[in-house]
């Protein structure tokens, strides 16, 4: 039978990754007693296990920092993966973030009776069972939690390669190889581009309509959105994606009706931005495709009838929310599926890092989720 503990703590917040640490810092700012769960053996474990080599932030550093703590000005304007690593393990040190991981929440309940929240853990090393009695109880473990692969008729005939796009490095091991990319968001495009830099036939499925910008013209939509109104910078920055990239529904890429930015705030998709596959699919280097019929052992049928034959397909189909099958109440904050209703739920429950909006949005959420629980404990900081 396994051990059992048990610990009284204002707070506990689930997740190490950018909105478990940025919570854990504001929290510590205030001297608020907290513990951070993380289930991985480090912080930030997708960023430093789960991500393509090529991988940098797509929006300037100036809007990716977390809080109280602004980047380098000696770090490059576009972070890669490896400095933005750098930046986090530093913040952990900086404000002593002290996670307790291969700590694995199996469930979550708020006890009326106690007014307390109880959050059951599991000690991954010693299977020690571990009890959190707290005040506040956060949910950290973001959007990227478990990725996701849409269920498609056929594909468990499929004798190629079929991963997740969080399982995918670079393309090296993919040279001469067909490979079929589903889902055209950033991460989708990017790992098309990677692909064919590796030598290898790359095709895109491209289902819905989308916006591809480039940083700079985010970075440009960015500084103009703090003066002029959302309409007017969507149509300046329309008009400057046409010119740079031309008419991309020629390509198989149509876009969406509303601007880039009322299309984020409005369904909370991001636009594309371009790392140079825009220009290998007008040199035919990776092929833009429909969406997928059907699967087969070897070859793949697609809606307009074609059908083509692929060694690997690699799904960049976003990820799911998984905190809904550990938290035994979570109507006030997520519907069914998963998807975000509220950031501050009944009892003192929170969400940090489901909104969608980035780094920025994470700082926001954590600024904002301990300023609430700061107004609630009032003179007991």
């Amino acid at each position: 039978m396994a051990n059992f503990t048990k610990e009284e703590i204002d707070v506990v917040v689930v997740g190490a990754g950018p909105s478990g640490i940025a919570v854990a810092a504001c929290l510590n700012n205030l001297g608020i007693n907290n513990v951070v769960l993380e289930k991985q053996d480090c912080c930030a474990y997708l960023w430093k296990k789960k991500t393509y080599d090529r991988l940098h932030l797509h929006l300037s550093k100036d809007f990716c920092s977390l809080p109280y703590m602004s980047h380098k000005t000696s770090s490059p304007k576009y972070m890669p993966k490896k400095e933005f690593i750098r930046y986090l393990d530093e913040y952990v040190d900086h404000f002593n973030i002290k996670p307790k991981f291969k700590t694995c929440v199996e469930a979550a309940f708020y006890n009326n009776q106690e007014k307390k929240w109880n959050v059951k853990s599991r000690n991954l090393t010693s299977g020690e069972i571990e009890l959190y009695v707290s005040d506040f109880l956060i949910l950290a473990t973001g959007e990227n939690n478990l990725g996701y692969i849409p269920k498609m008729v056929g594909i468990e005939n499929f004798e190629g390669k079929i991963i997740h796009s969080s399982d995918y490095r670079s393309g090296e091991k993919y040279k001469d190889k067909k490979v079929l990319v589903v889902g055209s968001g950033n991460s989708g495009m990017e790992i098309a581009f990677d692909l064919s830099n590796y030598e290898s036939h790359a095709s895109i499925v491209v289902r819905s309509p989308i916006h591809v910008l480039t940083r700079e013209m985010v970075y440009m939509a960015m500084l103009l959105l703090k003066y002029l109104p959302i309409y007017l910078v969507d149509t300046v920055i329309a008009i400057y994606a046409k010119f740079m990239f031309g008419n991309l529904a020629e390509l198989g890429i149509p876009q969406p009706e509303e601007g880039p930015f009322s299309v984020k705030i409005s369904k909370g998709r991001s636009p594309v931005i371009d790392v140079g596959a825009i220009n290998k699919i007008k040199l035919g280097q990776i092929k833009v495709l429909p969406g997928i019929s059907y699967i087969k052992e070897h070859t793949l049928v697609f809606d307009n009838g074609n059908e083509h034959q692929f060694d690997a397909i690699i799904f960049a189909t976003g990820y799911k929310n998984i905190a809904t099958k550990w938290l035994k109440d979570y109507s006030s904050i997520f519907l069914e599926d998963g998807t975000l209703i509220n950031w501050k739920g009944e009892n003192g429950l929170y969400c940090a890092g489901f909104s969608k909006r980035g780094i920025a949005g994470i700082s926001m959420d954590a600024i904002a989720i301990v300023d609430d629980i700061k107004t609630i404990r009032g003179d007991k900081i």
